[in-house]
């Protein structure tokens, strides 16, 4: 069964808003087996000056130093919430801004 990329666009989720915030990969929903491919790819797919916000179902640690190793320094990486209470679900948010290609 095949399932839809959580990825949002902004203004384009449906609810009629315009919403203009940084499209958001919500990871908790990809399979464990193909997830830091997945987002990844996606990330491949930002171009330089734009980024997205990940929600990881963990503190994303060793996809982060994957990401290091294949952007180098071309991305830039900040915590919107480390703090998320992963009992509730909540996710941890970071932010993946390219810098250059």
């Amino acid at each position: 069964m095949p399932h839809d990329l959580p990825l949002t666009e902004p203004g384009t989720h449906g609810c009629g808003c315009h919403d203009t915030g940084l499209p958001t990969l919500d990871a908790r929903v990809i399979p464990g087996a193909i997830r830091h491919g997945a987002i990844l790819g996606a990330l491949s797919q930002v171009r330089p000056g734009a980024g997205m916000i990940l929600v990881a179902p963990h503190d994303p640690l060793p996809l982060l130093a994957q990401v290091r190793e294949t952007f180098g320094e071309g991305v830039e990486i900040g915590y919107v919430d480390r703090e998320a209470d992963l009992a509730a679900g909540d996710g941890v948010r970071v932010t993946l801004t390219k810098t250059h290609p």
